[in-house]
C-alpha cells in the first residue's frame, strides 16, 4: 500500500466537526478520490493553493463565504491525507503558510479539467456571483496559447485591489502565481471587473488603456499581447506584436472600470 493510501485509509471515520466522515464505502479510484475532494469548498481550496503557499488569513480573506470554522475543517481534512501541509517561509516573511504537498500539486490538471467543463454553465453573471481575481490566473493556465506565443518572453505582474499576480511567459510556456515578481516587464493596475472584461474580450486593451481602466507601466504593447495569448474567449487575435522591450514606452492613465458580463 502507497503511503498516500495509508494515509486515506488511516484517516479517522469522524469528520474534524465529530459527525461521521462520509465516504462511497466503494474500492474503485474515483470513489476514493471524491471521498477526498468531494466537500464544498475542497477543490475551491486547493485553487487558491495552487497559486502559492498562503497564511490561514489570506486563505480566509481571498475566499469570502467559507467561515473561519469551515476553513479550518477542510484544511485538516486535507492535511490529514497528505493533500496540504504546513510549513515557514524564509526569512525576511517568517510566517507560517499552508502549501500544496506533491499529491496537492497534482491537481492541477483536475483543477483545469473542471474549469474547463464547468464552464459550459458559466451563462449570464448572477447579482450574488463575486469575482474572485485568483480563480482567472488558475484559467489562463488552460487558456494559454504556446502556437500564439511563440519566442514571447514576457512577465507580467497584475495589481488587482490588495492583491498582486505574477504571469510568466517563457519558451512557449506559461506561469502564474501570486506574489510580487522580482523583474516584471509590464505592470497592470486594475479591477477584477476589468480583468474579466478584457479576458473575456468584452472590452478591448486599447479601450480599456485609454479609459483608465488599466493603468500600464512598462513595455509598450504588453496588454495587448497578454490578451493575444491568454484571452478566455476567442477571436481573431490582434497583431502579436514583437516582445521586444522598448524601455522609454510607457502609459499611464486614470479613470474608471467598465461594466462586465461574464465571469471565469
Amino acid at each position: 500500500m502507497s503511503g498516500q493510501a495509508a494515509r486515506i485509509h488511516g484517516v479517522s471515520s469522524e469528520g474534524p466537526s465529530g459527525l461521521p466522515r462520509r465516504t462511497y464505502g466503494q474500492y474503485c479510484a474515483l470513489s476514493y478520490g471524491m471521498d477526498v475532494l468531494g466537500e464544498r469548498w475542497t477543490m475551491i481550496l486547493v485553487r487558491e493553493l495552487l497559486l502559492g503557499p498562503k497564511r490561514y488569513k489570506d486563505l480566509l480573506d481571498s475566499l469570502p463565504g467559507i467561515g473561519t470554522n469551515l476553513l479550518a475543517a477542510r484544511l485538516r481534512e486535507l492535511e490529514e491525507v497528505g493533500v496540504v501541509e504546513r510549513a515557514t517561509l524564509p526569512p525576511p516573511a517568517g510566517s507560517a503558510v499552508y502549501q500544496l504537498t506533491e499529491s496537492g500539486q497534482a491537481l492541477e490538471g483536475v483543477a483545469v479539467a473542471i474549469g474547463r467543463w464547468g464552464s459550459r454553465f458559466l451563462g449570464e453573471r448572477r447579482a450574488t456571483d463575486r469575482l474572485v481575481p485568483s480563480a482567472y490566473f488558475i484559467a489562463i493556465r488552460a487558456s494559454f496559447r504556446a502556437e500564439l506565443a511563440g519566442r514571447l518572453s514576457e512577465t507580467y505582474e497584475f495589481r488587482i485591489g490588495r492583491r498582486v499576480f505574477e504571469v510568466e511567459v517563457r519558451d512557449g510556456h506559461c506561469r502564474t502565481g501570486e506574489g510580487r515578481p522580482a523583474h516584471a516587464d509590464a505592470v497592470f493596475e486594475l479591477s477584477a471587473e476589468t480583468l474579466n472584461d478584457l479576458l473575456f474580450q468584452n472590452l478591448s486593451p486599447q479601450d480599456a488603456l485609454a479609459s483608465g481602466a488599466v493603468l500600464a507601466h512598462g513595455a509598450s504593447g504588453a496588454l495587448q499581447r497578454f490578451i493575444d495569448v491568454f484571452a478566455l474567449r476567442r477571436r481573431p487575435a490582434a497583431s502579436l506584436q514583437s516582445a521586444t522591450t522598448r524601455p522609454g514606452a510607457r502609459s499611464r492613465t486614470g479613470g474608471g472600470h467598465r461594466r462586465l458580463e461574464s465571469a471565469p
